[in-house]
């Protein structure tokens, strides 16, 4: 037989809490080791308490199952003792954990000074009737550094202007999206800014008993920035009609992996032309797009689109250099227990997207978990020690989250979530969301703060 005990640790307190559950045993004396705690902040507390406190506790928590069991043969409350204990031994041995345990693991890290984190891992626990109770635990905490000079570290901040250059892409990209590709009837060759249209079979080199890549009515664009090179100089000039040969030597970035840093022999028949018709920049086509009066309110939409945009992006990047040169500024321990939190956290929003892009049940479970969670764990590493660093130098900023900031913020959150706001504050208040939003807020507002003090 086997006894399983688990213990937790209210996280970001400075309580403890242990509760234990139970499988049933033959033996009260345990040695047991969780997962692998950061060595360089992990501490040890060890709990003896003495025999008569743990008699006095059994007596307690038995005399208490006596009075509610319902065990046929025997009125109410009126259950011999020793009938109690040996039926609900597993219960009143986990009540009598509870009952004396979490007291005195919550005064003893206090008296240590450290704010502990994740779960606290029983190694050693003897416990039973009329006898001392023994538990040894290790725990993780939050390491105490200092963040001095955190003020002096800087990274360059770019201009959040648009320029003109922007500006044009930005009204070419929304033309291209309204343009229109019309055949080409003539009876000549193409050439820059046409549009070939293509079947196509490619066998890619040194895997003769692969399958070949193949397609029908592909289109071409002829010089287009995003065409391999190796296929306008074979379509450039070429005919309706025509069968060319072309050998394309992908780069090994390619976007697409399975074709990244490889040779492919294509065969090309050329089945028409086409032309991109853009339309032309009028009234009328800002109407089309939008409702818009007129080209000027849609240019001046338009320009402060993109005003916003890029100052989003200027500003979350440079949030994120900063505060990975604050990283790298400051070193410290951080315990693996929120590292693999983090983890957590990465791999449930992965399987989310993975899900919502169609991959059923049946195909996560074969994925391989423990290559995910180690790719994973240096960008959680990363997340980590940002979050400690900005609430330390909150607290040095006495940053602070108001009641109107967080009203702000959930009713933003139900409009998401399509939830009424009273029943989303009350499932976030018993899941302890509201905590991580104000935590969340609180970063938040001091990346901004720590962004806004850069020149520039």
């Amino acid at each position: 037989m086997s006894s399983t005990e688990a213990e937790a640790l209210e996280n970001k307190s400075e309580t403890v809490e242990a509760a234990h559950d139970h499988e049933g045993h033959d033996h009260n004396h345990e040695h047991r080791h969780g997962p692998v705690l950061n060595p360089d902040c992990t501490r040890e507390l060890v709990i003896d308490i003495p025999a008569e406190e743990v008699a006095a506790a059994y007596r307690k928590v038995a005399a208490n199952y006596r009075r509610y069991a319902r065990i046929p043969g025997f009125r109410a409350g009126k259950v011999p003792e020793s009938i109690i204990r040996r039926k609900f031994a597993t219960e009143i041995r986990k009540d009598v954990i509870d009952s004396l345990l979490p007291e005195r693991f919550n005064k003893l890290v206090q008296e240590q000074g450290v704010r502990p984190v994740g779960q606290p891992q029983v190694t050693e626990l003897t416990v039973d009737d009329n006898a001392p109770l023994h538990v040894k635990a290790v725990f993780e905490y939050l390491p105490d550094f200092s963040i001095e000079g955190y003020r002096d570290v800087k990274v360059d901040k770019p201009s959040v202007d648009v320029t003109e250059e922007e500006y044009q892409q930005e009204l070419n990209q929304l033309r291209d999206s309204r343009s229109t590709m019309e055949p080409v009837e003539d009876d000549r060759p193409l050439a820059d800014g046409d549009f070939a249209q293509i079947s196509y079979k490619g066998q890619v080199e040194g895997e003769a008993d692969a399958a070949p890549i193949a397609g029908e009515d592909a289109l071409v664009e002829i010089g287009g920035p995003s065409t391999v090179e190796a296929f306008t100089t074979a379509l450039r000039g070429a005919k309706v009609g025509q069968e060319l040969k072309a050998e394309v030597v992908y780069p090994a970035d390619y976007q697409e992996p399975k074709l990244a840093g490889k040779t492919v022999a294509y065969e090309l028949t050329v089945k028409g032309i086409k032309k991109r018709n853009l339309p032309e920049l009028n009234d009328d086509f800002a109407k089309e797009v939008g409702g818009y009066e007129s080209l000027a309110e849609l240019e001046a939409k338009v320009r402060e689109y993109l005003a916003n945009r890029k100052r989003r992006s200027v500003e979350n990047d440079t949030k994120d250099r900063l505060m990975a040169a604050i990283a790298e500024r400051f070193n410290f321990p951080v315990p693996e227990s929120l590292i693999q939190e983090q983890v957590d956290n990465r791999l449930e929003r992965g399987l989310r997207a993975l899900a919502a892009q169609g991959m059923n049940p049946d195909q996560m479970r074969k994925l391989d978990f423990e290559r995910l969670r180690a790719a994973q764990r240096d960008s959680a590493l990363a997340e980590v020690k940002t979050q400690i660093l900005l609430d330390r130098i909150a607290h040095e900023e006495n940053v602070d989250v108001s009641e109107e900031e967080m009203e702000t913020e959930l009713q933003m959150a139900a409009l998401q979530t399509r939830e009424p706001l009273d029943t989303l504050k009350g499932r976030l208040t018993q899941d302890g969301g509201l905590a991580r939003l104000r935590e969340q807020i609180r970063r938040e507002k001091t990346a901004t703060a720590l962004y806004e003090r850069l020149p520039g």
